[in-house]
């Protein structure tokens, strides 16, 4: 039973302050508890963005070894009879501008973990930001013009500093005056991920993203 109302209690809804483009409170937004507040598992979270990082890797080191290096081809010395240790190439490792032994090749390092696994990483990472208080959800991301120096104006209006910005469907104006900010970063709702949501100081979405998510991340 203690169990059960544990699980009940993660899962219920929880009421996140709505503001203004000023920064002034105009409500309470009631959302689900299962995405918003769920229980941390730093050792999911940090999976999470292991695999982020693998997958980011370009995989292009390479290094030559003895068959990628030009010349060689004729063995050095007689076998025997010379007083030498035999060598059959010029180009054998063991020889200056010799190749490499067991240098790196290029190789494709990504990997993926269960999308149920991920989900809920996603979900931890927003209730961190939501639990910290480092979660802001405005009323809608409009701007009188798609210009950089008014989203600026707007962002320093809701004291960001170092923000990630989830936009949704309508909202494509606010990312094109947005991404050529330097201290933020302008995501899609498709695009959100645990790697960023952690290395941004704040999280900045809209009441209509922040059901978008709900719906999508929700799900069992």
């Amino acid at each position: 039973m203690k169990a059960m109302a544990e699980r009940d209690d993660h899962t219920a809804p929880v009421k996140l302050p709505v503001y203004s483009a000023d920064r002034q409170q105009t409500g309470e937004l009631e959302i689900s508890g299962r995405v918003f507040a769920c229980e941390a598992n730093p050792g999911l979270v940090h999976e999470a963005v292991t695999m982020q990082l693998a997958n980011r890797r370009a995989g292009t080191a390479a290094t030559k070894t003895r068959g990628f290096i030009s010349g060689g081809g004729r063995k050095p010395w007689r076998q025997k009879g010379t007083g030498r240790a035999r060598a059959g190439s010029t180009r054998s490792p063991l020889w200056r501008h010799g190749g490499t032994i067991f240098g790196p090749q290029p190789r494709d390092y990504s990997y993926s973990m269960p999308k149920k696994a991920w989900r809920k990483a996603l979900c931890m990472a927003l209730s961190d930001r939501a639990r910290e208080g480092k979660l802001v959800i405005v009323n809608a991301l409009e701007l009188a013009e798609a210009k950089t120096r008014l989203a600026k104006a707007m962002l320093e209006r809701l004291g960001l500093k170092h923000a990630l910005i989830v936009f949704g469907e309508g909202e494509e104006g606010f990312y094109r005056a947005a991404r050529n900010l330097a201290a933020h970063k302008v995501l899609p709702l498709g695009g959100l991920n645990v790697f960023d949501i952690l290395n941004y100081d704040e999280l900045l979405m809209t009441e209509k993203s922040a059901r978008a998510l709900e719906a999508r991340l929700g799900e069992r």
